[in-house]
């Protein structure tokens, strides 16, 4: 699973139901909504654009967005907090009256998080990872969710070469990133890893409105990229891994 996401949708209703409906989102109308949902920041439309299933991880100061009548839908990294419950005001507010629903995950450190509200009031909460646990969790368990508490989708491993026979097993009762596939396409519509379905949501059809968005209180953003350089040159050598016929991975840098 390679998935990541950082995805906020408003709708008058259900998601799904809504997202089959749209068209070409209006670039004003999707501007007007940028400018409400980032107060103070400068957000600028951008020649790139994207589509729902491959821009809902933008870049680091890029969002994708649309908006239409009756559902409005944001992608951003911004989106991608450790607890939904304490997602930025300015985009709570923009729920009054409404559905809201975030979605995050990230498949390096196997995290998910996503949350629903109604009207402004957050109704579910659930954040988790291997490494850090349940980080938060809001709410009564959604019906999707069932199975997995249940124990009926426990997480598939494979252990790493040489590991210890006695290694501990995964630290949690299912892999957040195969909840996260089953959130995307309950609370969504759509997937981005596994076997679409005839009713999901065709997500590769939905457009959006590339934007260019900075926090002025922010670090530079050449900056930020001179760091990220210097780290990746501090690292050693790739390692690399391939499956052998008994299944278990092999180191091939160890041949």
């Amino acid at each position: 699973m390679g998935a990541k996401t950082g995805l906020l949708v408003y709708a008058d209703g259900d998601v799904p139901v809504r997202l089959k409906g749209v068209g070409t989102a209006d670039l004003e109308q999707t501007s007007a909504m940028m400018l409400r949902l980032y107060p103070g920041w400068t957000v600028e439309p951008a020649a790139a654009a994207s589509n729902l299933w491959e821009g809902v991880y933008p870049p680091d100061g890029r969002a994708y967005a649309a908006s239409w009548p009756g559902v409005e839908l944001l992608c951003d990294r911004r989106v991608m907090v450790d607890r939904p419950s304490q997602l930025p005001d300015e985009l709570v507010a923009a729920s009054a009256g409404r559905r809201m629903v975030m979605h995050a995950m990230h498949s390096v450190v196997d995290w998910l998080a996503f949350g629903v509200w109604e009207d402004g009031r957050l109704i579910r909460s659930l954040s988790l990872s291997p490494d850090s646990g349940i980080v938060e969790d809001i709410g009564e368990p959604l019906p999707f969710e069932a199975p997995f508490w249940a124990g009926e989708r426990p997480a598939d491993v494979v252990s790493w070469p040489d590991a210890e026979e006695d290694e501990e097993p995964y630290p949690l009762p299912f892999h957040p990133l195969a909840m996260g596939e089953d959130a995307l396409r309950a609370l969504c519509g759509f997937i981005l890893e596994g076997r679409p379905e005839p009713d999901d949501v065709d997500a590769d059809a939905i457009g959006l409105h590339g934007f260019v968005v900075r926090d002025p209180g922010a670090p530079d953003p050449a900056v930020k990229e001179a760091a990220l350089r210097a780290a990746v040159a501090a690292m050693g050598p790739p390692r690399t891994y391939r499956f052998g016929p008994d299944g278990k991975l092999i180191n091939d840098d160890a041949s």
